[in-house]
């Protein structure tokens, strides 16, 4: 068997509730691991929020939408650039969020942002 990724670490110690790491609403969470695009994502619960990374390690890459609220959510464009929905349920949440990800946006790389093969300027 694989071992698992750091993405796939967290997701699973965040669904279990372990207290070893961070944790956020349990409706919005699940809401969100159900979705494939979104599971393979660096997942970061903070401040009511669940945000999304494309990469495991500090500094975040922050350029994705992502989620605030419960049980009534609210979907930010990255970095609160705009209101994406509001009044959602966490399923709505999510699925919103994978709809509007960029279409190379999949699986977070291990490592902090930029991507070592990123142009510099």
């Amino acid at each position: 068997m694989a071992e698992e990724t750091t993405v796939e670490k967290t997701w699973r110690l965040m669904l279990e509730g372990d207290p070893t790491v961070r944790r956020g609403d349990p409706a919005v969470m699940e809401a969100a691991y159900a979705e494939p695009r979104l599971r393979v994502l660096f997942p970061f619960p903070s401040h009511g929020c669940l945000t999304f990374h494309r990469n495991s390690q500090f500094p975040w890459s922050n350029d994705l939408p992502f989620i605030a609220g419960s049980s009534t959510c609210v979907v930010y464009g990255p970095s609160y650039s705009s209101v994406l929905g509001e009044g959602l349920t966490p399923k709505e949440a999510a699925a919103l969020v994978v709809a509007n990800l960029p279409l190379d946006c999949g699986p977070a790389y291990e490592g902090p942002w930029p991507p070592p093969d990123s142009p510099t300027d």
